[in-house]
């Protein structure tokens, strides 16, 4: 007799988000970590450089060297919020008078962060840290809020005491070594634990037991592979040093509990975003935080193997040299002949910058490099490297260098400049934003176009890969086995975005694809794959999908199980029951969805209606009016009521 469809990845997604995982049988087993403490005798050089750095004081407990001038008395008002910052026998404590009326008391647990701002970091509940949205200006020597447009009652998602400033799930990883956030599901509750807080040296080398071994003359057998130093990340080989920086420097979705091993690949431990809309304009320029490494990826330095370390000191993070010449390292007439092709040139002269020598026009950066201010106080420059295009400004509503110092001046008066100065310009080339936007837009008019930027290899990986993702309902009109081809491509993130792609068609011609993609060496793609197969309605999906199920649902429930405090993994999983037909289990997931994010009127629509079906209108009605309490003026609640009415 044959399972039904649905009773297998209900059982197949029971036995994922329960069942802890397992090591297979192995010999030996995983170093230990030693702490950053263990490593100042023999590397004092590197341990002192390190110390002070952002990411030795990523996170720091309360003592004399954080928040100095800070708590003494201090009293913060923003729309009807009120802080108190006081120092009683020694200890921080913060009084915090909601715009409720309600009231509470908080001793600081620790600080985030070390310039230009720090982050107070607040135990709310035994084991539950929240980041608060008052911050302390290190220069100005002032508080200020985060998010001052925002005015947003206790109960909301994004208040500080919220899920989305939650610092456990949101932020600790990146700013620990060793994390583990291990959530309870069944208590809602956090038992987090970490080596040490601070970005230490085992984050980005990896435990220091076997090292110590080695040191001593002793040898184990150890479980897992490490080099001739005896630690687990590769940092002499330049890709796989970058790619142990872009854990934290990126923006991306996490698979595991916690900070993954160091020296895991990335995309067996996360799925980087794509050029996606609210993250990147669509020529790839940076818009919301996205910390770095998409940028990178798409710049012609990545293309030619350069790495965070050619312009980036490894312990201090600082850069190697200062202004323009740590530029002219490589782009100048003597060149670096680490890389061959560089182009021999005087670039730090007006003949090339057409600026004044010494001004703000003059620096490499602010042409190539342009900042965008994140948390009110803390510029970030773009790692894309590009030259300057204010032609698309106007094509594309994409901003540029030049009117972002020039503000007075209208894009076309750049445009025309550039022009100018450079008649044989890359503004003479079609830009891959323009089709991109194109995509954002269209993708079905833009298929053809999409589809010709994801198959030239001499675009960057992200680039191409964003475009297969943009496809959608465009990849309809595309030859499968064009699109499969892609599967074959060496960067995983181009093999994921394939999948997106392919998820689009009939499973009576992606079967063999998207079985592939399941059974891919690496993670990321994996899980991709898993989600288009959980995508597709029961009635269409293959006899050789149907048995794929429980391996998909194995795959993508690894890590669900460390995603139980977002609501996103439960808006996922409302979605894959509702596609199965399994309202009952779908109802379960969208209302822990709602239950920790109240804002997403999208999955309160699709909650009401299947209440409605299983226990009435008058309970869906109920619901809807909470719905609406929540998110006041929501069209579609408001039309949704009245019908219910």
């Amino acid at each position: 007799m044959r399972v039904p469809h649905r009773l297998v990845r209900l059982t197949a997604l029971c036995f994922a988000l329960l069942v802890p995982p397992f090591l297979f049988a192995q010999e030996g087993r995983i170093p230990a970590y030693v702490g950053s403490e263990t490593c100042a005798d023999c590397h004092s050089e590197a341990y002192d450089a390190w110390k002070t750095s952002h990411h030795g004081e990523a996170w720091r407990r309360p003592d004399e060297t954080v928040l100095q001038g800070a708590f003494e008395g201090e009293i913060f008002e923003h729309k009807g919020m009120r802080a108190t910052f006081d120092t009683i026998e020694g200890t921080r404590r913060i009084s915090v008078v909601e715009e409720d009326g309600s009231e509470a008391v908080y001793d600081l647990h620790s600080v985030g962060g070390t310039y230009p701002l720090q982050h107070l970091i607040l135990e709310t509940e035994e084991g539950r840290l929240q980041s608060f949205d008052v911050v302390w200006d290190v220069d100005a020597q002032r508080w200020y809020h985060l998010y001052p447009e925002q005015d947003l009652p206790p109960q909301d998602a994004f208040h500080w005491s919220g899920a989305y400033k939650n610092w456990n799930a949101r932020c600790a990883e990146c700013h620990a070594t060793g994390f583990e956030k291990n959530y309870d599901f069944r208590n809602k509750s956090y038992r987090s634990t970490q080596v040490e807080i601070g970005v230490g040296c085992e984050a980005c080398h990896g435990p220091g037991e076997a090292h110590l071994t080695l040191q001593n003359g002793g040898t184990i057998d150890w479980a897992i592979s490490v080099d001739d130093y005896g630690f687990t990340a590769q940092m002499a080989d330049p890709k796989s040093a970058m790619e142990q920086c872009a854990g934290c420097h990126s923006r991306r979705e996490a698979f595991g509990n916690g900070n993954p091993l160091p020296g895991t690949r990335f995309a067996d431990a996360y799925n980087l975003a794509m050029l996606r809309p609210g993250l990147y304009h669509p020529d790839g320029q940076i818009l919301d935080e996205v910390y770095v490494y998409g940028s990178f990826l798409q710049s012609k330095m990545h293309q030619k193997g350069v790495t965070c370390a050619n312009c980036h000191t490894p312990h201090s993070a600082e850069t190697l040299a200062d202004d323009n010449a740590l530029c002219t390292q490589c782009h100048s007439p003597a060149g670096n002949p680490e890389f061959p092709t560089l182009p021999l040139a005087t670039y730090d002269s007006p003949d090339h910058t057409h600026h004044e020598e010494g001004t703000s026009g003059a620096q490499c950066v602010n042409c190539h490099m342009t900042d965008r201010v994140y948390m009110g106080t803390d510029p970030r420059r773009d790692h894309s490297f590009r030259v300057p295009r204010p032609d698309l400004t106007g094509k594309i509503g994409t901003p540029n260098a030049c009117t972002a110092c020039h503000d007075d001046k209208p894009a076309r008066w750049a445009a025309d400049q550039i022009t100018q100065w450079f008649p044989q310009g890359q503004w003479t080339q079609k830009h891959y934003g323009e089709i991109l936007e194109a995509g954002r837009l269209n993708p079905v008019a833009a298929s053809t176009d999409l589809f010709t930027l994801a198959q030239n290899e001499a675009t960057p990986g992200l680039i191409r890969a964003t475009a297969l993702w943009l496809l959608g309902p465009g990849a309809a009109s595309l030859e499968i086995d064009a699109l499969g081809a892609f599967l074959d491509n060496p960067d995983p993130q181009i093999r994921v975005g394939a999948l997106d792609a392919l998820k689009q068609r009939s499973p009576l011609v992606t079967t063999p694809y998207l079985l592939r993609g399941l059974n891919d060496e690496t993670r990321a793609v994996r899980i991709a794959a898993a989600r288009a197969i959980l995508s597709q309605p029961p009635n269409r999906i293959t006899d050789e999908l149907r048995a794929a199920t429980r391996q998909a649902y194995s795959e993508l429930g690894g890590m669900i199980r460390n995603q139980l405090d977002f609501a996103e993994a439960h808006l996922q999983l409302g979605g894959y029951a509702m596609v199965a037909g399994d309202i009952r289990s779908a109802v379960v997931a969208l209302t822990e969805a709602v239950r920790i994010n109240p804002q997403t009127p999208q999955a309160w629509e699709s909650l009401i209606r299947m209440t409605a079906q299983i226990e009435g209108r008058d309970r869906a009605r109920e619901m809807a009016e909470t719905a609406l309490k929540l998110n006041p003026g929501t069209v579609s609640l408001i039309e949704l009521v009245d019908q219910l009415n």
